[in-house]
């Protein structure tokens, strides 16, 4: 009798167990989805190397967030056509013809060109601390008067391309950890820098949420894997032999970072 009582018993937590996996896994909740990734250099995953013949000067990672998910949840279709340099008007313009009445699971990483991520960072590493926090004040600025209204448009076209899909809107990892011994910027600098980054990653974050989209915030994983961290670091920093990938994740931002966030917002 207690043989036979053990026995069910472990029948039953099995049960059980196999149950609360099932759940857990959405990638069996997801086989059935059709995906599409939309978005700039973040989503194509520059700086994570491994890029495909096919996307050219987009630079499309197979260690971008998007392809991870392909390859460890598979839906039941992929494509991306996030691209380099992308701003708002080039996903309205060059990438939501990609999405369609059965497309069910859309992300998309934009905005952070509209701003001029790029040109500041040039600007804060060729010259000193006042030009770098000026060129930061002037995209505040423009994230503040336009930026929200240029994610809408992309809001907007996504729902009227894809009505039926779940839209994720993933943001940006703010690149420094501050009050660190770390040669480069001023510490101004890089406070006003990160400062550019959270208010960007905020306007978007209301901008999702007003389109009835989640917004994946991956601001949280990446600290202590920024630059001027003492852990591994996620981010490159300024590459003068390459100089495209700097501040864009590695391949272990990418694995680490974005993914499992884009992952459990992906659901």
């Amino acid at each position: 009798m207690r043989r036979s009582r053990l026995v069910t018993l472990a029948l039953s937590l099995a049960a059980s167990l196999g149950a609360t996996l099932a759940l857990a896994v959405p990638a069996q909740a997801a086989a059935t989805d059709r995906y599409v990734a939309l978005g700039d250099s973040y989503a194509s995953g520059v700086g994570a190397g491994s890029y495909t013949t096919e996307s050219g000067s987009c630079q499309r990672s197979t260690n971008a967030y998007p392809a991870l998910y392909n390859t460890n949840v598979q839906p039941a279709s992929y494509r991306s056509v996030a691209c380099s340099g992308a701003r708002t008007t080039d996903v309205v313009n060059s990438q939501l013809a990609a999405l369609g009445s059965t497309t069910t699971l859309v992300s998309v990483t934009v905005g952070g060109n509209d701003v001029g991520f790029a040109n500041i960072m040039t600007t804060c590493v060729l010259y000193g601390t006042t030009e770098c926090v000026a060129a930061v004040q002037v995209a505040e600025d423009k994230a503040r008067a336009d930026l929200a209204g240029l994610l809408a448009t992309v809001y907007n076209g996504i729902k009227s391309r894809a009505p039926s899909a779940r839209v994720v809107v993933v943001g940006y990892p703010v690149f420094y950890q501050l009050n660190t011994l770390c040669v480069g910027l001023s510490d101004t600098s890089r406070a006003k820098i990160n400062e550019g980054i959270n208010l960007v990653d905020d306007i978007t974050r209301s901008a999702a949420l007003a389109a009835g989209f989640t917004f994946a915030d991956v601001r949280s994983i990446f600290v202590g894997h920024q630059l001027c961290s003492y852990g591994e670091k996620w981010l490159h920093a300024l590459n003068y032999t390459n100089l495209g990938i700097s501040y864009h994740p590695t391949a272990a931002g990418q694995a680490g970072g974005y993914y499992p966030v884009f992952r459990g917002a992906a659901g």
